[in-house]
């Protein structure tokens, strides 16, 4: 597959070959990659180990004492011994009211997903494939219509950009401007994430891959929903969010050439 090299004025200046040979994208693969690439962030959690048990409750199973619970109709379980109306009431044993959790969450289990290298790596291959399908760009809701080559790329010199301004420019000349103006909206999250951190839910935008970082990188990450990452550092998941592949992706002509020779270790 050939993609066009556009320059910063929007003009078709060549053409490059993108150095990979697959010709069907395999979404299972690449859900399974982006889902062991998230379980590696999860943190491990759990509770008190004594949580539930600190209670002066204990057994009255003997026979033949005063606080026995023989020839009573109760039930066998750590009891209360002596505390007024709280007598003989039930404690530590799960079905008991403030007993112990029976399978609480324990931090020694492990998140960890695992996944070969080379299955990782098909993955990541089957994604940047991904991103130079137009139906399938299309289909994660990006607005490219205006877009009057695709797939391309962009010159190196675009590498050189450090303003922001320069760059929302050039994406406007390129015909992305609706594609912006989507990832502007954000919506109020549902439900209790609103409380914790994560009020609004942020559209993910183009993603941009760079060969080398001139400076770039600080003018493209102040734009709402867009990324910016070198090649030698993809993963499955920025180009596939949500494990769904096709995530519009800016690549430099620089990103193209270095597709052949990613080696993914991570």
């Amino acid at each position: 597959m050939k993609v066009a090299v556009l320059s910063l004025s929007g003009e078709k200046k060549g053409e490059i070959e993108i150095p990979l040979g697959i010709s069907e994208i395999r979404a299972d693969l690449i859900r399974r990659a982006v889902l062991a690439e998230q379980s590696k962030k999860r943190q491990p959690y759990g509770t008190d180990t004594l949580a539930g048990k600190r209670t002066s409750a204990h057994y009255h199973g003997r026979r033949g004492i005063r606080w026995s619970m023989m020839n009573r109709e109760m039930a066998r379980m750590k009891r209360i011994h002596n505390q007024g109306f709280l007598n003989y009431a039930a404690r530590f044993v799960p079905q008991a009211v403030k007993g112990r959790k029976a399978h609480p969450p324990k931090v020694e289990k492990v998140w960890e997903q695992k996944i070969n290298k080379k299955e990782r790596l098909k993955a990541l291959m089957h994604a940047i494939v991904a991103t130079f399908n137009k139906e399938m760009v299309l289909g994660r809701g990006h607005r490219i219509d205006e877009l009057k080559y695709f797939p391309f790329a962009l010159d190196n010199s675009f590498q050189k950009i450090k303003k922001t301004k320069d760059v929302v420019k050039l994406f406007c000349t390129l015909g992305l401007e609706k594609e912006l103006e989507r990832c502007k909206e954000k919506k109020v999250r549902a439900g209790k994430g609103k409380m914790r951190g994560r009020k609004y839910r942020v559209k993910k935008g183009p993603l941009v891959v760079i060969g080398k970082d001139e400076g770039v990188s600080n003018a493209v990450k102040n734009i709402a929903g867009v990324d910016v990452c070198k090649v030698d550092e993809l993963t499955v998941e920025a180009l596939a969010p949500g494990t769904c592949p096709g995530r519009l992706t800016i690549w430099t002509e620089d990103a193209i050439k270095m597709i052949g020779n990613i080696n993914y270790s991570g």
